[in-house]
């Protein structure tokens, strides 16, 4: 088993960032909110003034275009762009908030790109943009691999059941044999209540330990993000919501900031 983790009082960064970086979120296990955290990233990261795109690497299941509001505006897609039925600009839409943009999954599930043209498709992108941020499909198949392939750094994302925590360390450990080194654990949809009600874990320095991973953020359950996914609004319009400060507490760690993690009881 891995050392106790250093879940109070601050919790681990990511070392270093640059211009272009790019980062694939993953989960393993459908359901747990890593297309909603992916949107929550980076509406955080676009309101700390930087140039974000998103690439929906979920074909067929396609979601981050609806939860951004721009569902209505696309036409082409990722795999337009490898097969040239258009020009990489026409495949990049704005979101309603400044400095985010989406490179939208394909309609299909046939058409996910290989994992040999995702790597330099998303590199010629990364000079354009501060964050590339890559939302995995769930599982780790072909769509996995493809999504793993340009980036540099990972996070996986889980919440604190057991079958999710398994999944979570076998994401970890694919994501090394794929190369990236860097990957950090977020705990999303976080619940006191419910997190003691199952008693399946001690504390949480238990649930980080299983994964092990180290520890980037937590992101608590909250009605407003659930609204506003449903809704198609932006994550972050509530500034006071639980859900969208932590948002904003990620989204520092994610840039090398030292913030403090706020208090659960555990």
């Amino acid at each position: 088993r891995p050392p106790r983790s250093t879940l109070f009082p601050y919790t681990t960064l990511f070392r270093s960032i640059s211009m272009g970086t790019i980062t694939v979120i993953t989960s393993g296990k459908g359901g747990v909110g890593k297309s909603v955290f992916t949107a929550g990233l980076g509406y955080a990261l676009a309101g700390r003034g930087r140039r974000v795109l998103l690439v929906d690497c979920d074909a067929g299941l396609r979601s981050l275009d609806y939860m951004l509001g721009i569902g209505e505006k696309l036409v082409f897609d990722l795999a337009d762009l490898v097969k040239g039925s258009c020009r990489p600009a026409d495949a990049v839409y704005e979101s309603p908030v400044k400095g985010l943009y989406l490179l939208p999954a394909p309609l299909e599930t046939e058409d996910v790109v290989s994992p040999r043209l995702m790597k330099p498709l998303i590199h010629a992108f990364a000079p354009y943009y501060d964050h590339i941020v890559i939302d995995c499909p769930a599982g780790f198949g072909r769509g996995f691999r493809a999504a793993c392939a340009p980036a540099g750094r990972g996070i996986v994302v889980a919440n604190t059941d057991p079958v999710c925590i398994r999944n979570s360390q076998k994401a970890g450990r694919l994501l090394r044999e794929a190369g990236i080194q860097e990957t950090r654990l977020v705990i999303s949809r976080f619940s006191e209540k419910s997190f003691r009600r199952l008693n399946c874990f001690e504390d949480l320095d238990q649930v980080i330990d299983e994964t092990g991973l180290q520890l980037l953020g937590i992101i608590p359950e909250d009605l407003s993000v659930v609204e506003a996914v449903v809704h198609g609004k932006p994550i972050v319009n509530a500034k006071n919501a639980p859900a969208a400060q932590a948002f904003g507490r990620v989204a520092a760690r994610f840039e090398g900031e030292n913030v403090p993690l706020l208090h659960f009881h555990n």
